[in-house]
């Protein structure tokens, strides 16, 4: 039987059982029963500040085992939600429902009954932190998660609980977001598909195109009306309607768009339902963690995309591709939020210390004239005749100097940087460097973001405060001086990192894990308990 459907049993059983549990007893015993199970109630309640303090000024009475009808209302809102556990991509198994409805059938004297209570509420609280906020601590996952995850206060969950109504308060704790949402109605879309077999056979040939027949474009063709693409249809030709559907395909999982199947598609077309359904399952985890109002207009960008976008609401106001953080330990980009305050015209490039001792410094041991775009200064400001100093006399410990990078078309920084002030050193900004937006993976940075369109960019974001954008942007540019330009209304930013994001329309989209940091969080769910239901065993 599975959890919902014991659920439902306890529904008919327990919470009677509970209900009429004093039938037949004298009403001295029942008050002597009520007095032992406030005593137990504060004992065990005890070892919890928060569950103690809130017991404490209700005068330790029970919140779920009482005889009255808002303690049948809270048990039933308490069920509702944890039969639905592993909807929401949840450890069902670690709540163990079935031991609590045990122990509720079973509960009969004012301890069991004093001990029950205070196991509801740590249960409770315990599934309310992990349906709104997650059940992982981000850092713990990887270092480059640098998230501040929305904690709420665990009395208020006492107190929606014990609210007038606590069904409504249950349903509000998952995220109430529109990503959210669609990300859940994947997760079941993909149970069902897995529990029919998965997507199908998978494609051997390497590549195929348009005009091309045979077993392997049948295998394309299954896969594709699977996933939803193609219409059912017998047809075994690689033809017009085929092509417009891995065309979209490609769109939806950041390949090229030409409507071949090439290798990349085909190895993407091959990924197996089961890799789909840990995207989605930890992108609801990954939603759980950012679980507050991100801002009618805000910037996002999604690192395993390669693009920045700034919204306005649920819609995208201004799009462009992103170069983000190499793959190595020390250059990958963190996921956090800030607010995005002003942007800087002409900005000079202060060389990262990291950056100056590991790259620089070595270059300058070997000769002191190379990387002449750069100034070296002193501890006073000044700048320094390189041919003064002795670099072989200084390691990366003691390296008394800053190096700066002057405003200039050539600069690290290109000609303009938006800034969210933070205390990771992660900007979004120009560069010089245009020939790396045309490759589909594109991570080479240091870790801040180079955009595109960074002047387009700029005049999105001016638009809501200047009637001419352009012209507030270039008059600031052609002066050739370092500029700051305030925002006006200040931005919030998030840089997020999902394989799995959905559409307001459309098919999910898909990408690649980039830095390994999904994997990660899946081994860590699998590891509490997440099971992926649907797959055939």
């Amino acid at each position: 039987m599975t959890i919902a459907a014991r659920a439902r049993t306890f529904t008919a059983s327990a919470v009677i059982a509970l209900t009429l549990s004093a039938g037949g007893v004298q009403a001295q015993d029942v008050a002597i029963r009520v007095t032992v199970q406030q005593q137990t109630i504060a004992e065990a309640a005890a070892i919890d500040r928060d569950l103690a303090g809130f017991y404490r000024a209700s005068d330790f009475a029970p919140i779920w085992t009482g005889t009255g009808p808002e303690h049948l209302e809270r048990r039933r809102a308490l069920f509702s939600i944890l039969e639905k556990a592993n909807d929401h991509g949840l450890p069902a198994r670690a709540y163990d429902v079935p031991g609590l409805i045990e122990a509720m059938r079973t509960a009969r004297t004012g301890t069991e009954l004093g001990r029950l209570d205070v196991r509801m509420s740590q249960l409770f609280l315990d599934f309310a932190v992990d349906l709104q906020t997650g059940r992982l601590t981000p850092a713990k996952i990887d270092s480059g998660i640098v998230r501040k995850v929305p904690l709420r206060d665990r009395e208020g969950y006492l107190q929606g609980i014990t609210s007038s109504d606590p069904m409504g308060f249950v349903n509000s704790l998952a995220p109430q977001s529109l990503e959210y949402t669609r990300l859940m109605r994947e997760k079941l879309r993909l149970e069902d598909l897995l529990a029919a077999g998965g997507f199908g056979p998978a494609i051997r040939s390497g590549k195929l195109e348009p005009g091309d027949s045979g077993a392997d474009v049948v295998a394309l063709r299954n896969r594709l009306m699977t996933m939803g693409y193609l219409p059912r249809r017998v047809d075994a030709t690689y033809d017009a309607e085929m092509e417009g559907a891995v065309l979209q395909f490609q769109m939806d999982h950041g390949l090229p768009e030409d409507g071949v199947a090439g290798t990349a598609t085909i190895a993407e077309l091959n990924v197996p339902a089961e890799d789909r359904l840990k995207s989605v399952i930890v992108a609801m985890e990954r939603e759980r963690w950012i679980n507050r109002d991100l801002g009618d207009r805000h910037i996002l960008v999604n690192l395993t995309d390669f693009h920045a976008r700034i919204m306005d609401g649920d819609k995208v106001y201004f799009k462009t591709r992103s170069v983000i953080g190499k793959n190595i330990p020390t250059h990958r980009t963190p996921e956090f939020s800030d607010v995005m305050e002003h942007m800087i015209i002409n900005p000079t490039w202060n060389v990262p210390r990291s950056i100056a001792v590991r790259e620089y410094l070595p270059a300058f041991k070997r000769n002191p004239g190379s990387n002449s775009h750069l100034k070296l200064i002193d501890g006073r400001g000044r700048v320094v005749d390189r041919s003064q100093v002795d670099f072989a006399a200084y390691s990366a410990k003691n390296f008394p100097f800053d190096l700066k990078q002057p405003p200039s078309s050539r600069n690290a920084l290109g000609l303009v940087k938006f800034m969210f002030p933070n205390p990771n050193n992660i900007y979004l900004h120009d560069t010089p460097a245009k020939s790396l937006f045309a490759r589909d993976v594109r991570a080479f940075s240091h870790g801040c973001i180079r955009l595109q369109d960074p002047f387009d960019f700029a005049y999105a974001l001016l638009a809501w405060q200047s009637d001419d954008p352009k012209g507030l942007f270039q008059s600031k540019l052609n002066t050739g001086r370092e500029t700051k330009v305030d925002l006006v209304n200040p931005l919030p930013v998030h840089l997020i990192y999902r394989t799995a994001m959905s559409q307001p329309k459309g098919h999910m989209t898909y990408r690649r894990d980039v830095y390994g940091r999904d994997a990660q969080i899946w081994d860590a769910l699998a590891r509490e308990g997440v099971e992926l239901a649907g797959v055939q065993g």
